[in-house]
């Protein structure tokens, strides 16, 4: 008899847990909008929900140790004037979000360190450009300032936020509704999923549909697509008999998928949450009390199903920690925010090691808060690897960072020389938030040694006292 052959991985035994009661958020009226998005956003510092508002829309933001039952009067997030549909956390700075709205708006936010004892009703920046709702938003993996919505007007349009401006408008490439947009690892290209069943790959800068793939999944239901660290895009959507379905497809040969598995039959849309770092794709449907995951290899048969991870309850959205918020100590390779009608738990996922070492070979270095590059050098055609950090010390959030809008002089229409930036109102405002980073940073450090001198002082001083003490009981 032959023995059939396990197949090594590290990450076969990921072990799922929901988070201690002590852990949890209550008492949140999260939102009820017929909408396909996660409804929660988290970063290292924060957590984000869209709820339930009168007359508008609004989410509210809670500090990640702020748990427990949370007042009905805390503080939100509302200066649209219909629901919000989607927020999403800028990679490069942990205090700002975007929110997207029925409203046709999109508005960025500053979220301060300390909690706010009214409403936020002021957005750094409101960015109007779509003609129906907005559902989706996107921010640039690499480049500053850089955010990407789309709207049921089928149009994708990419801002500067720091400036304010539209940088390009992709408005005749999808003919139906968009479900999904992903960038990929360096933000060069897009891929997105349509009503009309399409799967495209999008060069944003140059407005060209540079591969589609008509029907990857045929079922009419909604697909979803995220690139993936081999540039493969991974895709969920359903069968003609309403099965749901995942698939892993090459953009350079969109003919045959290179892995398409039937799952269940099921409504609820599976989102997908990748990690680059660990090639580990987690299915999470709305509706589901269920999480699966599975890992994506370079040999057939590509997509390694891994383990599903199973609750009682079923979820109504989900947010899914970056990496740089996750415990290393405890091996913990991914952490969700699961939304339930009233509250939001966190889901830990962890590798069961003996030793307490860091390991290296679960945490390679993962993208940081450290943008590659300017929006005007993206935009010019620069293309950069995010800029990579390493977790072997764990990740310390840095003080909150002012965003700061500079209007650019419409007058002013010299072109720009070449790929790199030119000098603008951006520019300059850049380099004085620069210069007053670097003061606060210095005057912080001042502060801190300043601090430790005094701590020193008193210790000598109790020292000597001690000493004093000693010689007179001697004597």
């Amino acid at each position: 008899m032959s023995r059939r052959v396990v197949r090594q991985s590290k990450f076969r035994h990921v072990f799922g847990q929901a988070g201690k009661a002590e852990q949890t958020y209550e008492d949140i009226r999260v939102s009820k909008v017929t909408w396909d998005s996660s409804f929660c956003a988290v970063n290292p510092k924060f957590l984000a929900i869209i709820v339930e508002a009168g007359g508008g829309g609004a989410f509210i933001v809670l500090p990640l140790a702020k748990t427990g039952r949370v007042d009905k009067n805390h503080p939100t997030v509302n200066g649209h004037t219909a629901p919000v549909l989607d927020i999403d956390w800028c990679p490069h700075n942990d205090s700002v979000i975007a929110s997207a709205s029925e409203d046709t708006t999109i508005m960025v936010w500053q979220i301060p360190d300390y909690t706010p004892v009214r409403n936020i009703t002021e957005p750094i920046v409101t960015l109007e450009g779509h003609s129906k709702r907005v559902g989706i938003l996107s921010w640039h993996p690499t480049a500053r300032n850089v955010l990407l919505s789309a709207g049921g007007d089928n149009v994708i349009i990419i801002w500067n936020v720091g400036t304010g401006e539209m940088l390009l408008s992709l408005d005749d490439m999808h003919p139906d509704v968009i479900h999904s947009v992903c960038w990929n690892a360096n933000g060069s290209l897009l891929s997105t999923t349509c009503k009309d069943k399409a799967l495209r790959v999008i060069d944003p800068r140059k407005g060209q549909v540079v591969a589609e793939r008509f029907a990857a999944h045929e079922g009419m239901r909604p697909m979803r697509a995220v690139f993936t660290r081999q540039g493969h895009i991974f895709t969920t959507g359903f069968t003609r008999m309403s099965q749901r379905e995942l698939g892993l497809w090459d953009p350079n040969n969109f003919e045959e998928p290179m892995a398409l598995q039937e799952m269940d039959t099921s409504n609820g849309v599976l989102l997908p949450f990748y990690d680059p770092d660990s090639s580990i794709v987690y299915l999470c449907g709305k509706g589901d009390s269920s999480i699966r995951y599975f890992e994506i290899t370079d040999e057939p048969p590509f997509v390694h199903y891994l383990n599903t991870f199973s609750s009682k309850e079923p979820q109504r959205g989900m947010g899914f920690m970056p990496k740089r918020g996750l415990d290393v100590s405890k091996c913990e390779i991914a952490r969700f925010y699961k939304l339930h009608e009233r509250k939001c738990e966190p889901i830990i996922m962890t590798v069961p090691r003996k030793s307490d070492l860091f390991q290296d070979d679960l945490y390679p270095d993962t993208p940081g808060p450290e943008p590659a590059l300017e929006a005007d050098e993206w935009l010019a055609g620069q293309d950069a690897d995010p800029v990579l950090i390493s977790l072997r010390d764990g990740y310390v959030p840095p003080k909150s960072r002012e965003l700061r809008v500079t209007k650019r002089n419409i007058l002013d229409v010299r072109p720009p020389t070449g790929p790199r930036r030119s000098q603008s109102a951006s520019d300059t405002s850049f380099s004085q938030q620069q210069q007053q980073q670097t003061l606060e940073t210095l005057l912080e450090e001042i502060k801190s040694l300043r601090e430790r001198v005094q701590a020193q002082e008193e210790r000598i001083t109790a020292l000597e006292n001690m000493l004093c003490e000693f010689v007179d009981g001697t004597d």
